[in-house]
């Protein structure tokens, strides 16, 4: 994993981000980590929505269709 001082990070950000490789590039300020900049990987983020339009829900999804009462 690559190691690089903020003060270059900032100097190079864009060149760094369009040639991060997978494992990420760890950022550092006076020789101590403090942040590690990683690809974003789309994962299940694209299935979020897909769904919409094809799914009915019936009855009221927040119960689970038992009655009670608190006070009792």
């Amino acid at each position: 994993m690559d190691t690089i001082a903020a003060s270059e990070f900032k100097a190079k950000c864009l060149n760094i981000m369009d040639n991060l490789n997978d494992e990420g590039v760890v950022i550092t300020k006076r020789g101590k980590p403090v942040a590690k900049l990683i690809p974003y990987e789309q994962g299940f983020a694209q299935f979020i929505g897909c769904m919409e339009g094809k799914v009915k829900i019936n009855g009221d999804i927040m119960s689970t269709g038992v009655e009670w009462d608190a006070a009792s």
